[in-house]
């Protein structure tokens, strides 16, 4: 006899999965940028506290929101593994376009797990990390958030 199927998650279960995604998301790219700042070049030190604080902004509402939808908001890690060494602002320039691709990927879930306002916020941040990963990356990618999925 073959076990009985494990139950997806309601639609309301799916979208808190998704912004406790999203959140961890933020939590990581906080701490990326906090790394940045340290190494990236000065003509670009602006742009990555602006990233910076927009992280955090988002990570501050993603908060509220899980709680909204009856959750725990995910803590942030004492620290991350970053995916490679930064040794040049060039490194850090790449790391930037990665976190914000890691951001609009779990972003791209979000919309498609939510509806109504949160929907439009996932939306709206979808598109932010998608301009600032074309920004440190000088080009931008066909699919936002969609290409870390493959």
């Amino acid at each position: 006899m073959k076990p009985a199927p494990a139950s997806s998650p309601s639609p309301a279960g799916r979208a808190l999965q998704a912004a406790q995604a999203a959140l961890a998301a933020e939590h990581a790219a906080a701490y990326g940028y906090g790394v940045i700042g340290a190494r990236i070049a000065p003509a670009r030190a602006e742009e990555a506290r602006a990233a910076y604080g927009g992280h955090l902004a988002r990570r501050d509402r993603l908060t509220r929101t899980v709680r909204e939808l009856g959750g725990a908001p995910q803590p942030a890690e004492a620290a991350y593994a970053l995916p490679f060494e930064l040794r040049t602002p060039a490194d850090s320039e790449r790391l930037a376009a990665d976190i914000e691709d890691r951001v609009a990927g779990a972003y791209s879930d979000l919309v498609r797990s939510a509806d109504g306002q949160l929907r439009r916020e996932a939306a709206d941040a979808l598109s932010a990390a998608a301009v600032r990963a074309a920004r440190w990356r000088g080009v931008g990618v066909a699919f936002p958030g969609l290409t870390e999925r493959s």
